[in-house]
């Protein structure tokens, strides 16, 4: 399951922030883990479990992992609470009482510094710490990463979300193309040989590079340069760092490149739904796509007319020995800090976060990537050559993704802004546009604070 950030602005995400602070100051319950918790010596407990998931495959899919969970734990029983948005589960926490509920996940790994910092989430590093289990060798390390905030693990990593490249292999033979391309030159001079104009339109397009690309965002782009976006002080860096200049440069040459903003709008225009047969990888409207690992069951269910397959998204051209590399998101799972069932509820996260045939079980059954070494490697997982790709992406070392602040995505939401500003030429000057971009991402953050 994948969610866009292009729904939220950074005015919203400020407002959520604050929203959370407050609920912070509202909560006056404190955790237990002592007499109050009937399932640490055995007892019968009911936990609450509220999570997004909607869609009849993937209620199905985390109800069989409920049952799994019941089997081995009789005395602990799960109500499972599905199309849960984020901003029901804050006001839930923040009201407090019986409704609340023990155990939550979200979609929104941006998130993760508001939970973590307003403590409205248990940190479950002392309990993995007594069980004996270490993040780092457990967790993929970019999953591991967007689930912790300043040293507070109050989230882990539940499936996730990898970023890669499909590629239409009967276009790219008509091109006389042989390979996927690995640096940036090589994808840009590809995309060009696959566009074939129409007039002022296209008959393909080799690649849409706009930010209005579907799932083309700032961030997925710029997983594949390495950027850290904040410095060591935690203001934001994207002035200072020239990997980030780079890359909106790169974009905005591509965007030159095929056609021009104006002609490359256009044709946006034409396209489908995302997630539908209309999607424009799938009509052959264009040849690349910049899209995640669950487009793999859709392109299968849909049976398109022509080969196509998948590869880590390039690189820049001075960085490509980290080729393999890709952005990563995903599911997080916490636990409510005024639940009065932590024990119960930890072993119920313990169990679907870390336990390898429940994870392999969840990933074959939504076409998400894993988000466990051990279980990346699992003979049981479905993974043939396409989805494989997502698989080794995750395991990549270089492997990269945004990083969490108290205010969430709302200094993604900027950064995206700005691509707009910047491909469209609203804003030509990109040096004074990072510099403005990274004045409203520190405010924006001092004023979450």
């Amino acid at each position: 399951m994948h969610l866009s950030l292009r729904s939220r602005r950074p005015s919203a995400a400020v407002a959520a922030s604050a929203a959370l602070a407050l609920l912070a100051a509202a909560c006056t319950g404190t955790s237990s883990t002592g007499e109050s918790d009937l399932s640490a010596s055995g007892k019968d407990v009911t936990i609450t479990f509220w999570h997004g998931w909607s869609q009849g495959r993937e209620t199905k899919a985390i109800n069989d992992n409920i049952t799994a969970f019941e089997k081995l734990h009789p005395n602990i029983h799960v109500k499972a609470v599905g199309n849960i948005a984020d901003d029901k589960a804050e006001q839930a926490l923040r009201a407090g009482g019986p409704g609340t509920p023990d155990v939550v996940s979200s979609f929104t790994t941006a998130n993760v510094g508001k939970f973590c910092s307003s403590k409205v989430w248990t940190d479950l590093g002392p309990l993995l710490k007594r069980d004996g289990i270490d993040p780092a060798k457990t967790f993929s390390p970019a999953m591991l990463k967007y689930t912790q905030y300043e040293g507070n693990q109050c989230s882990l990593p539940l499936l996730g979300d990898v970023f890669g490249l499909y590629y239409n292999k009967t276009a790219f033979a008509a091109a006389g193309i042989t390979a996927p391309p690995k640096t940036f030159s090589e994808f840009d001079a590809d995309a060009m040989k696959l566009t074939i104009t129409a007039g002022d339109t296209y008959k393909q397009l080799g690649f849409m590079p706009t930010f209005h690309g579907y799932e083309n965002t700032p961030s997925g782009f710029l997983a594949q340069y390495g950027a850290t976006y904040f410095g060591t002080d935690g203001k934001s860096n994207i002035a200072s760092d020239p990997k980030v200049a780079a890359m909106y440069a790169w974009q905005k040459g591509l965007v030159a490149k095929l056609g021009g903003y104006d002609k490359l709008e256009k044709y946006r225009t034409t396209f489908g739904d995302e997630f539908s047969t209309k999607n424009p990888f799938e009509t052959g409207q264009v040849a690349m796509a910049f899209d995640g690992e669950w487009r793999t069951a859709s392109l299968a269910e849909d049976k398109v007319a022509f080969e196509w397959a998948t590869a880590p998204f390039p690189v820049p051209d001075d960085q490509a020995a980290t080729y393999g590399r890709g952005y990563q998101s995903g599911t997080i799972m916490g636990i409510a800090r005024t639940s009065q069932k932590q024990a119960a509820a930890w072993e119920f996260v313990k169990y679907v976060t870390t336990d390898t045939d429940a994870l392999v079980t969840f990933a074959n059954a939504i076409h998400n990537v894993p988000s466990t070494m051990a279980s990346l490697d699992s003979p049981k997982l479905d993974s043939g050559p396409a989805f494989r790709t997502f698989l080794e992406i995750a395991k990549n070392p270089y492997s990269n993704t945004t990083p969490a602040t108290i205010n969430g995505n709302a200094y993604q939401a900027s950064m995206l802004t700005l691509g707009y500003d910047i491909e469209s030429g609203r804003q030509p000057d990109l040096r004074q546009g990072l510099a403005n971009t990274a004045k409203e991402i520190n405010a924006a953050i001092s004023q979450a604070k």
